[in-house]
C-alpha cells in the first residue's frame, strides 16, 4: 500500500554533508512511524534513525549528533540530514515505514522499503 522513493544521495568528501529525502505515497497513519537504514559493502543492513507519530526520534550511537531525522507530513516526506560524513558512512541508504514496534532500528520489523540511494564518502 505504501510506496517509498529515496533521493539526495551522492559523493562527498570526508566532513561534508548531504540531505536525503524519502517521498511516501499511499500514506497511512501507521506510516507516520518511519526510519532510515543503511547497508555498506560486506555488511548487514543496519538501523540509522527512526521517528514516531509524536516526532520522537531514536538514533544508532554512531550517528547520534551527526545525523538528524525529520518529517514534513504535509509533503509526505521523510528527511535525513547527514553532517560530518566519514568514509565509514558509505552505504546504500533506505527509508522504511510501518514497523511492528515504534522507533525500531531493526530492519526485520519494518514492512515497507524504498529502493535506496547511494552515499559515498571519500577521504
Amino acid at each position: 500500500q505504501v510506496q517509498l522513493v529515496e533521493s539526495g544521495g551522492g559523493s562527498v568528501q570526508s566532513g561534508g554533508s548531504l540531505r536525503l529525502s524519502c517521498l511516501a505515497s499511499g500514506y497511512t497513519y501507521r506510516s507516520d512511524y518511519m526510519g532510515w537504514f543503511r547497508q555498506a559493502p560486506g555488511k548487514a543492513r543496519e538501523g540509522v534513525a527512526a521517528i514516531d507519530t509524536a516526532y520522537n526520534t531514536r538514533y544508532a550511537d554512531s550517528m547520534k549528533g551527526r545525523f538528524t531525522i525529520s518529517q514534513d507530513r504535509a509533503k509526505n516526506t521523510l528527511y535525513l540530514q547527514m553532517n560530518n560524513l566519514e568514509p565509514e558512512d558509505t552505504a546504500m541508504y533506505y527509508c522504511a515505514a510501518d514497523p511492528i514496534v515504534a522507533l525500531s532500528l531493526l530492519p526485520s520489523q519494518y514492512r515497507y522499503w524504498g529502493q535506496g540511494t547511494q552515499v559515498t564518502v571519500s577521504s
